[in-house]
């Protein structure tokens, strides 16, 4: 629709509360708003469209058509547009980045050896959930406590499978571990340690410390003193976490304090969680500075208490914001409470928004130093180069070892920061033997006939391309980049004796110095770093591959799927080289489980 139809069609629209639905051609929702009185809050957006912000003008110029839902009432409105806003997370709305919530410990009992693990959230799967105990950081650090002091494991390994097929890890050599892969320890014992650790997460340190105390003593009385000392430590480290009082942030906090700051280019929004007047936890999300602090907030805060399903007892915000009280009422719904949102004018309350004012512009400021940092360093390199604006970086590194496993990396930088999604990965196609010209040529031409196939997940091209090597890797990549029409600059990246970019080099053998230019020099070693670690991860992964497949692949009747299912089932060559022929019956034919078996032992059938 053109903007007069979509106004005409806003016109028409009923004075009454609702939801609206900004799409664009595809029928994609990319904005999601909350109206008292549809006809004259979606109408705003279609008039006067100079004196919206750049964001808002952005928005408008993707509209295709919209859709609305009309409401019985503000309140059903405001539960609709939550609703819509975690459903299709918009675009054009502020979004928080972290929508997992809080996370939990899980312990799954219906298993013969039981795990405890950290979650996003709960499930009805009959399992036991523990928490929330508020940030990833604060649940993974109980999560430590407790296998430490219980001494349990925290590995890949799979029981009672994997009992007695390798050696213990490190963990059980640094003593945070007793070994519960090896055949000596009993299943008993472990479900014992299963249970006090039930009975931690349940708040009960009196009890299990009073049962380890009672096992040291009576290990001591008969003289094993071995025995005495490991109980001995395990005490102390279950009395150190009970010191500790395991804080469910956000579940037991009876108050929390939301601040807002912003400078010239971010805002922070921050919650400060209080129990008992203690701080206890800090949560923040940086967000670009909105057009209105006020609504920004009323979103953000919105999202974030339903995404995470606990609140406490009372809120205090910095400022007064819109539909608070109909939020409010909807937390009571949610949670069977009574919860208080409230802007403080005076006394202790004012001092807490203020200092959670005062977390959120010192975060804003850290950021936005980071990104100033970074922009001068942009803003230098481009100066340097003699290039337009620079937007999107792309470097390109190929990784072997003798010519094997040969791979080629694309590393994506926009605005300065690596952007992961768009990396790409190439594994070498027909080559002969080791030849990195040949390899980044291949790379780079495959790289680009995706962007000239119109592929999306290569668009769009980059505003410069830095290549690992010289100047006959640049002038490699200038033919490949000229041959495909682009007008793209092109630099290979120069070395020092520490392995370090100290210059960019042109096609023609001009070398721009960059190690007496801190900034730069930081900024395109960061580059080149991201470059090789994430080529070389890529070749140590296909590498691995195929020597835990090369054994497999010399023994009759074993095919891919076959490696695949046995892989799939014993994790390791280690655990199907100790499976008995009975255990590889269980999962192949007999014929094709007699092979592996006699293939791993020859030696004792001789």
């Amino acid at each position: 629709m053109v903007l007069e139809e979509l106004k005409q069609k806003a016109l028409s629209l009923p004075l009454s509360p609702g939801v609206y639905l900004m799409k664009d051609k595809d029928d994609v929702v990319i904005y999601v708003g909350k109206a008292k009185k549809l006809k004259n809050r979606v109408t705003q957006y279609f008039q006067d469209t100079a004196g919206h912000s750049f964001k808002t003008r952005t928005m408008v110029s993707k509209i295709d058509h919209f859709d609305v839902i009309v409401a019985a009432s503000e309140f059903e409105a405001l539960v609709l547009e939550c609703s819509l806003i975690k459903r299709h997370l918009p675009k054009y709305n502020i979004l928080l980045k972290d929508g997992k919530g809080y996370p939990y410990l899980r312990l799954n009992m219906k298993e013969e050896y039981p795990t405890l693990t950290m979650v996003n959230k709960l499930s009805e799967d009959g399992a036991t959930y523990y928490g929330p105990f508020g940030s990833r950081s604060i649940t993974g650090e109980i999560l430590e406590s407790i296998r430490i002091a219980l001494k349990l494991p925290n590995c890949g390994k799979k029981f009672p499978r994997d009992i007695g097929k390798e050696r213990p890890c490190l963990n059980y050599h640094m003593g945070q571990c007793d070994g519960w892969c090896q055949s000596k320890t009993s299943h008993e014992d472990y479900c014992e340690r299963i249970e006090q650790v039930r009975q931690l997460l349940s708040g009960n340190y009196k009890s299990v410390s009073s049962e380890i105390r009672n096992q040291m003593l009576a290990a001591s009385e008969a003289l094993n003193f071995e025995l005495a000392a490991s109980l001995r430590d395990r005490l102390l480290a279950v009395e150190s976490l009970g010191k500790k009082q395991l804080v469910t942030a956000g579940a037991s906090a009876d108050m929390d304090v939301i601040g807002y700051s912003q400078t010239e280019s971010k805002g922070c929004f921050t919650v400060l969680h209080f129990s008992n007047g203690n701080l206890i936890d800090k949560e923040f999300e940086i967000i670009a500075v909105p057009e209105d602090k006020e609504s920004a907030v009323s979103s953000l805060m919105k999202q974030y208490y339903l995404n995470r399903g606990v609140a406490p007892k009372v809120i205090l915000l910095p400022f007064a914001v819109e539909d608070s009280a109909l939020f409010s009422e909807l937390l009571n719904q949610q949670f069977g409470k009574k919860i208080t949102i409230k802007v403080p004018q005076r006394g202790e309350n004012l001092s807490l928004v203020s200092l959670a004012n005062k977390n959120a512009m010192e975060e804003a400021a850290r950021v936005t130093e980071r990104d100033a940092h970074t922009n001068a360093a942009l803003t230098k390199l481009e100066n340097m180069l003699g290039t337009a604006p620079i937007r999107r970086i792309e470097s390109f590194d190929i990784s072997n070892l003798s010519g094997t496993d040969i791979v080629g990396s694309m590393v994506v930088f926009q605005d300065g920061k690596p952007r992961r999604s768009a990396y790409k990965r190439f594994k070498l196609k027909e080559l002969d033997g080791q030849d990195d010209y040949a390899s980044m040529m291949q790379v780079l031409r495959r790289r680009f006939e995706h962007l000239t196939d119109g592929d999306p997940g290569f668009q769009p091209a980059p505003d410069l391309l830095l290549i690992d090597g010289g100047m006959n890797h640049a002038k490699i990549a200038v033919n490949v980049v000229n041959a495909h029409n682009l007008a793209i600059p092109v630099f290979g990246m120069v070395k020092d004796d520490r392995h370090r970019t100290r210059a960019l080099i042109t096609e023609n053998g001009e070398e721009i110095r960059i190690d007496n230019f801190p900034s730069v020099f930081s900024f395109i070693g960061t580059i080149q770093e991201e470059t090789h670690r994430f080529a070389i991860s890529y070749h140590r992964k296909l590498r691995s591959k195929r020597l835990r497949y090369s054994q497999l692949d010399t023994i009759p009747g074993i095919g891919p799927k076959r490696k695949q299912e046995l892989l799939r089932i014993f994790k390791s060559l280690t655990a199907i080289r100790a499976a008995t022929l009975t255990e590889l019956e269980q999962y192949l034919p007999k014929d094709a489980a007699y092979a592996v078996y006699s293939y791993y032992h020859k030696n004792s059938e001789e």
